[in-house]
């Protein structure tokens, strides 16, 4: 769809425990990005309770959506489309989200676009990387999500591995959990692992036969909470630095050996990285090491766009939006929403 001069899009996001609205200028460009976190109201119970999640979204879409609308200085006459995060998630949670901008599309007279939540997190780095265009590799790590997918253009995704059990982001904070250091257990892990030994203990690798890409992280996890249970018994104090080092070592080393395995399938020029566990400093450090080895160009978001946020899914119902795909009235959540149907 052509587009002639600026164009505006407000985006909502309510996939699970942020409650975000964005308006981002042609896809680029933020003009404001506001996220409440219910974070600490999951806390204490170690991870998100989907009934308190979809209340607290009730209380806060629509002052979010007010105050992003506020602070990009925009009034609903100047958009040109609302993009609203429809799948995966939680459902009570998406429902919240998809029923504030079918009312707003309805009520201001704009166009509704549907935006895919792995999408979204892919989209977050062209609002940083101005001169990253498709087609690429990207791997999206998140608690929900584990993929790699090869961009062909925007909005077209190939799959090429996924997670057959957990995801990398809920293996993180299960661990975080059982090492006693609390929710969200990625930057827990991240940051106890700076002071461990990464060598003290092999944890296991899974990897699948043949060409397989597919992630699979239950049996990891398994391995870690028997190896911290053996101290337990005993009455001995659990090392968490060492396990936190070698538990996260063991999942950076799978995700980044079958990035990079894509990224030679594709015969590609840029990895990316999307999602959460994008912001994991050792990832991202073997991530430059082994772009470097390729000879490809690595990109990742700021630690702000890795979180669930609303500008994401703006930017990638901006090219939605150009390629026609427009939303009607009687768009649904879908909660578990596969990455390539619409």
């Amino acid at each position: 769809m052509d587009i002639k001069g600026d164009f505006f899009v407000l985006g909502i996001e309510t996939s699970c425990d942020e409650t975000s609205a964005a308006v981002v200028r042609n896809g680029r460009e933020i003009l404001s990005n506001v996220i409440s976190s219910q974070t600490d109201a999951h806390r204490k119970f170690g991870g998100v309770v989907p009934e308190i999640a979809s209340r607290k979204h009730v209380e806060l879409v629509i002052p979010v959506i007010d105050e992003a609308l506020k602070e990009a200085g925009i009034t609903p006459e100047r958009l040109g489309a609302i993009g609203v995060t429809y799948g995966p998630g939680l459902a009570g949670a998406l429902l919240v989200g998809v029923s504030a901008a079918k009312a707003l599309a309805f009520g201001w007279n704009l166009p509704l676009v549907g935006v895919h939540h792995i999408e979204g997190h892919v989209a977050a780095n062209f609002l940083e990387h101005r001169d990253l265009e498709p087609p690429f590799v990207c791997l999206i790590v998140s608690g929900g999500h584990s993929h790699i997918v090869y961009m062909k253009d925007y909005g077209e995704f190939e799959i090429l591995g996924q997670t057959r059990d957990d995801a990398a982001g809920e293996a993180f904070d299960k661990i975080a959990r059982a090492l006693g250091l609390g929710y969200p257990g990625g930057p827990q892990i991240d940051r106890a692992a700076r002071a461990g030994n990464r060598d003290a203990v092999k944890f296991p690798r899974v990897y699948f036969d043949g060409e397989s890409l597919d992630f699979s992280f239950s049996g990891l996890k398994t391995a870690v909470l028997n190896y911290i249970n053996g101290f337990v018994q005993k009455g001995e104090p659990v090392p968490v630095e060492d396990i936190s080092a070698c538990f996260q070592e063991a999942v950076v080393d799978v995700l980044v050996n079958n990035a990079f395995r894509a990224v030679r399938l594709k015969k590609a020029r840029e990895i990316v990285l999307a999602g959460g566990v994008a912001a994991n400093s050792r990832l991202r450090e073997r991530f430059r090491e082994e772009a470097v080895s390729c000879n490809c160009s690595f990109y990742y978001p700021s630690p702000v766009l890795c979180t669930d946020n609303a500008a994401m899914i703006a930017a990638a119902a901006y090219y939605e939006f150009r390629k026609g795909r427009i939303a009607g009235l009687d768009l649904n959540a879908v909660p578990g929403l596969r990455l390539g149907t619409r």
